[in-house]
């Protein structure tokens, strides 16, 4: 399937499975290095991380916990949209964290997510993205350790991230190929 169509955008495939395996392997590898000895906890943000964090996983060969949060915004009395963190189910203070992204975009809501587990204590955070789109970020982070993929301005789609709840469970990535790029 090299090109799809949801509720009628069309969409062609960007990244192939094949590599976005090849990739989370030496990433998983990477890793396994860097943390050997030092059991993290890998902190998957819901709901795209799912896919990208599973296979992951497979390839960190080193003793590790996980655990999932998830992100709500709604309408307050006095701001526009108030984020929280929910789920995270664990003490982690004093835990060396690896956050699990499915893509960074603006990086509004890392740095929240961020923000949210540095309340916790944790002694120390490293983000690990599937994909990023370097020139969407609106804030500067140190710690972003583990990029499978740059991307541009693209609208995507499967593998994890989907569009009005659909394709997440498909393999590949695809992309717009029916917005003009600055609509994306």
């Amino acid at each position: 399937m090299n090109r799809i169509t949801i509720d009628n955008l069309d969409f062609e495939v960007f990244i192939e499975y094949s590599q976005i395996k090849k990739r989370i392997r030496l990433m998983g590898i990477d890793i396994s290095v860097k943390y050997s000895n030092r059991n993290p906890v890998f902190i998957g943000v819901l709901n795209g991380c799912f896919m990208f964090m599973a296979d992951l996983l497979k390839q960190v060969h080193i003793p590790c916990e996980l655990s999932f949060v998830k992100l709500a915004s709604y309408q307050g009395t006095q701001q526009e949209h108030i984020n929280e963190l929910f789920g995270v189910g664990m003490d982690i203070s004093g835990r060396e964290v690896i956050i699990v992204e499915d893509i960074i975009d603006s990086g509004n809501s890392l740095r929240h997510t961020i923000d949210a587990l540095e309340r916790l204590n944790v002694s120390s955070i490293s983000v690990c993205t599937l994909l990023m789109k370097p020139s969407c970020l609106k804030h500067t982070f140190d710690n972003i350790m583990y990029v499978g993929f740059e991307i541009e301005k693209e609208f995507v789609v499967g593998y994890g991230l989907d569009y009005n709840g659909q394709c997440r469970n498909l393999p590949d990535i695809y992309k717009n190929v029916s917005l003009p790029q600055n609509e994306k």
